[in-house]
């Protein structure tokens, strides 16, 4: 199919893509990557008056690490991230994630804070981001300063946010690792590059685990568990195998991804916990 008419603006910085959001209130989209977003024009599902494309616009085109957090611009692409040096060390979990992110060929187009906007409860990097509690900064002409938003309260439901019609997003924030924390990350998938059937973001510390959960529910669900080995454990990761409320669809049954749950969350915990420094 081809898309229905729409304007083209290549932003030249910040102000002029944010003034074309306020003017046209809801009707604009913001162009990056493009990895979801054209398909989605193509196909008629999205039908923005004006596309606005920030690719040019500098200010969005740094990761900025001050010692606590990694922030990445929205200009950002996924395989510069990947790259960026040392980002094993300073996050591994994130470094872990990138690697189940499509093939090499998207990720060289695609934008990491692309793929959080789209919000697809499958998405390795949304899933890391609300594994890690990070942060998603908005912003708006009108506005003095950016809006801050945890990732959890970001996403409102499936491929749904809290961003207003008249807000882009400027960058989201890692939190780096954590000395005494493990991490790890897994996933399951048709074909590696598949979205994920489940996907699982591990953090252990000496008192506890958290596990966060992408594919299942209508967003990323991340959860306090016991440490694997002690009594409570089973119990709890069956518990939030069910509360999870897995429903069946053309990829896997909800039995299928309740049993993922539990083993690969497993899993992934251990192997956390085998991680710490």
């Amino acid at each position: 199919m081809k898309p229905a008419p729409f304007d083209y603006l290549r932003a030249a910085d910040l102000a002029e893509a944010l003034d074309m959001l306020d003017k046209e209130q809801g009707n604009v989209r913001i162009l990056a990557g493009g990895q979801s977003l054209i398909p989605m024009i193509n196909m008629r599902l999205a039908r923005p008056a004006v596309l606005v494309d920030i690719m040019a616009v500098d200010a969005l085109r740094k990761i900025e690490d001050d010692g606590n957090s990694m922030r990445v611009g929205a200009a950002v692409r996924q395989a510069k991230l990947e790259r960026h040096a040392g980002l094993r060390d300073r996050q591994p979990l994130l470094a872990a994630a990138l690697k189940w992110v499509g093939h090499a060929q998207t990720r060289a187009r695609g934008t990491v804070c692309g793929s959080v906007a789209h919000a697809d409860p499958s998405a390795e990097l949304l899933t890391s981001l609300i594994a890690l509690e990070g942060t998603v900064h908005l912003m708006s002409r009108k506005a003095k300063k950016e809006r801050i938003l945890p990732a959890e309260q970001f996403v409102t439901g499936m491929m749904a946010t809290a961003k207003a019609d008249n807000e882009m997003i400027v960058a989201v924030t890692y939190p780096t690792a954590k000395p005494g924390h493990g991490y790890s990350f897994r996933e399951i998938g048709r074909r590696h590059g598949d979205f994920a059937i489940t996907a699982c973001a591990a953090i252990v510390n000496e008192q506890q685990a958290f596990l966060t959960v992408g594919g299942v529910a209508d967003a990323p669900t991340r959860r306090a568990l016991p440490l694997p080995g002690t009594a409570d454990f089973d119990d709890a990761l069956n518990q939030f195998a069910w509360d999870l409320n897995a429903r069946d669809d053309l990829h896997a049954t909800a039995r299928y991804r309740r049993d993922l749950v539990r083993q690969l969350g497993r899993q992934t915990i251990e192997e956390a916990a085998s991680c710490r420094a």
